[in-house]
């Protein structure tokens, strides 16, 4: 993955050109990304699921960081969105995108392991949270964003965000940091 002088992943511009024409405004930002990019470099030849790929802001950010035996599996719901990460990443080889319901997937990947999971969407985060942290290798990184409040969030949705933050500091299989920064970050690696 080609970065600009800025050090943003190449295609990220385009990225966001065809974003706000579609009137998606979900992308990650720039503190997100980078956290991204350095998780995924840290994992060489590793196996990285990304759940809510929207139109591919993050994922580039994962791919450049990612060496060239590293995998990205990700999957958006949105056909329309989704076609914007398949124009300007579908030609990497590192990178297969899915269109389909998380869940889903995340039901059919049971029994695999992964050395990042970036929840981004609901299933994974606020549904099938066990079984999506059932997928991280010993050692493996699950990263959450938007733990602070959204303009975006339905009304009782604050709940949902206080129970997840609980959720997973009482689970035993993870070591927990909440990161005061971004949209509200919440990193836990799975304990060997």
């Amino acid at each position: 993955m080609r970065l600009t002088v800025d050090n943003h992943p190449a295609v990220l511009a385009a990225i966001a050109e065809e974003c706000a024409a579609l009137g998606f405004a979900m992308s990650c930002d720039r503190a997100t990304g980078e956290l991204l990019r350095a998780l995924a470099a840290a994992r060489p030849g590793g196996r990285v699921l990304e759940l809510g790929t929207g139109a591919g802001a993050s994922a580039s950010w994962l791919l450049s960081g990612m060496d060239a035996d590293a995998t990205l599996l990700s999957v958006e719901q949105d056909a329309a969105v989704a076609a914007v990460a398949a124009k300007h990443l579908g030609g990497d080889p590192r990178v297969e995108l899915v269109v389909g319901d998380g869940a889903e997937l995340i039901d059919r990947l049971a029994g695999q392991a992964f050395d990042l999971v970036f929840a981004d969407t609901w299933p994974g985060k606020f549904h099938h949270l066990d079984q999506a942290l059932d997928l991280l290798a010993p050692g493996g990184t699950y990263l959450v964003d938007d733990l602070f409040p959204q303009p975006t969030w339905p009304a009782d949705h604050g709940r949902s965000v206080v129970e997840l933050r609980e959720r997973l500091r009482a689970d035993p299989r993870l070591h927990v940091a909440e990161l005061d920064c971004s949209t509200g970050l919440l990193l836990a690696v799975r304990r060997p």
